[in-house]
């Protein structure tokens, strides 16, 4: 599992912010339909916990980039 791991880590260090791009579409596009086809009763369970797993990702990764973006504002 570990060479997995740092395989992923090599192919993001390697990779520029349009694949990256590309990879967030692609997941995007998996869950939309794995959403899909999710039975209607189980709908809102499903969401809420989608919805808990984007809100505790998004709001790390968006600090992170908005201390990055801060700190290269000020060196200018």
């Amino acid at each position: 599992m570990k060479k997995f791991f740092d395989y992923a880590d090599q192919y993001i260090q390697e990779s520029d912010w349009k694949v990256l791009a590309a990879l967030k579409l692609c997941l995007l596009s998996l869950g939309i339909c794995l959403g899909l086809s999710v039975a209607g009763e189980k709908k809102k369970p499903v969401f809420a916990v989608a919805a808990a797993v984007f809100v505790t990702t998004y709001i790390p990764l968006m600090f992170k980039y908005v201390k990055l973006f801060c700190s290269n504002m000020d060196e200018r």
